[in-house]
C-alpha cells in the first residue's frame, strides 16, 4: 500500500489507555541477529499499549519497546510522566531491518495509528504525555517527516489542522516491565478485547500486505 493510499482509507484507531495494569511482567527480549543492520524510529501515538501491538507485527520490525521521550527528569516513572509535569511523550522505540521496510512504510503506520490532529489527547486520553510526536534520528527521518506531514496537510485528508510534533530524539527511556508486550501478555483482559483488538483488526486490513506471517 503506499503512502498517499491513507488519504481514502485512514480510519482512526483512537481510544483510551487509562486502566491501570496490577501485574508485573518481565518481557521476554527480541534476538537481533548479530551484524544485522539496523535502524531506530521513535513515535509518539498517545497510549503506548494500543499501538506497540500494531508495529509489532509488521515484517522487518525487530522489537518495538514502549516508554518515554521528550521530556526533562531522568528516569521518570509512568506515574511521574502521567502527570504530564515531566515533559514526556508516552512513545514507542521501534527498532527494524531497512532492507525490510522503510522510514516512510514506518510513518505509513504512525499516521494511520492514531489521530495527528488532537492536539495532547488521544479519545479520552487526555494530557502532554499523550502527544502526536516523531523524534527524528537524523537529517533525512526530519526531512521524511515534515515532507508526508505537509502534504498530508495539503491534502485535506484531515479536516482539522494536523498538530504533530516533529523534533530531534535526545534520550528514551524504557517504561516499566509490565507495560511491555501488553497487549500480548493481557490479550484475555476487558481492556485489551474492546479497545486494543478493534484497532489491532482495523490495522491488519489495511496494512495485510505489511504484516508478518503468523505462526
Amino acid at each position: 500500500m503506499s503512502f498517499f493510499a491513507i488519504l481514502f482509507s485512514y480510519a482512526f484507531l483512537t481510544g483510551s489507555c487509562t486502566e491501570s495494569p496490577s501485574q508485573h511482567i518481565n518481557m521476554t527480549e527480541t534476538k537481533i541477529p548479530a551484524g544485522l543492520k539496523t535502524d531506530t524510529a521513535t513515535f509518539g501515538t498517545g497510549c503506548f499499549w494500543c499501538t506497540e501491538a500494531i508495529f509489532q507485527e509488521l515484517k522487518g520490525v525487530l522489537k518495538v519497546t514502549s516508554g518515554y521521550s521528550g521530556g526533562t527528569v531522568a528516569n521518570p516513572s509512568y506515574e511521574e510522566v502521567c502527570t504530564g509535569t515531566t515533559g514526556h511523550a508516552e512513545c514507542l522505540q521501534v527498532i527494524y531491518d531497512p532492507s525490510v521496510i522503510t522510514y516512510d512504510e514506518l510513518l505509513e503506520v504512525f499516521w494511520e495509528s492514531h489521530d495527528p490532529t488532537t492536539l495532547n489527547r488521544q479519545g479520552n486520553d487526555v494530557g502532554t504525555q499523550y502527544r502526536s510526536a516523531i523524534f527524528y534520528h537524523d537529517a533525512a527521518q526530519k526531512q521524511k517527516a515534515e515532507h508526508y506531514k505537509e502534504e498530508l496537510s495539503k491534502s485535506g485528508a484531515y479536516n482539522k489542522p494536523i498538530v504533530t510534533e516533529i523534533t530531534p530524539f535526545t534520550k528514551f527511556y524504557p517504561a516499566e516491565d509490565y507495560h511491555q508486550n501488553y497487549y500480548n501478555t493481557h490479550g484475555s483482559q476487558p481492556y485489551c478485547s474492546f479497545v486494543i483488538r478493534p484497532k489491532v483488526e482495523k490495522f491488519e486490513k489495511v496494512f495485510k500486505d505489511k504484516l508478518k506471517k503468523k505462526n
